[in-house]
């Protein structure tokens, strides 16, 4: 499974180019997408999206929340903090979900790079 974050579905949508909407569009056709639940209610909390495009995002699985991820989200995002990096909840919540389950995440957004460094999220 390949897990899809904001900016890049954001992208994908809009028909944007770029190496993560080939990626999106690869793991959609192979049926290996998958979302942090935090994206998927970023997404749907655009007010503009057509029911149509609400409809197929709803269709997209969603990353199960474990046991004890609201602890490791926090401990994770005050490692960040503690370093001085840049560390937004949800950020954090999406890579601690990607962590949790062992999945790549597919973004545009060099936010998650620290995520990359000191925790060892996985991009694609």
């Amino acid at each position: 499974m390949i897990a899809l974050e904001t900016s890049s579905m954001i992208a994908y949508l809009s028909g944007e180019p770029g190496i993560d909407v080939e990626a999106i569009d690869l793991a959609m056709q192979l049926k290996q997408s998958t979302f942090p639940p935090v994206v998927l209610m970023e997404l749907l909390s655009d007010h503009t999206l057509s029911q149509e495009t609400v409809d197929f995002l709803r269709q997209i699985p969603q990353l199960e929340i474990l046991t004890g991820y609201w602890e490791r989200a926090g401990e994770l995002r005050a490692r960040l903090r503690r370093r001085g990096l840049k560390a937004h909840v949800a950020d954090t919540l999406i890579a601690q979900c990607c962590l949790d389950h062992d999945v790549t995440l597919i973004t545009r957004d060099r936010d998650f790079r620290h995520f990359v460094r000191h925790a060892g999220l996985r991009l694609g």
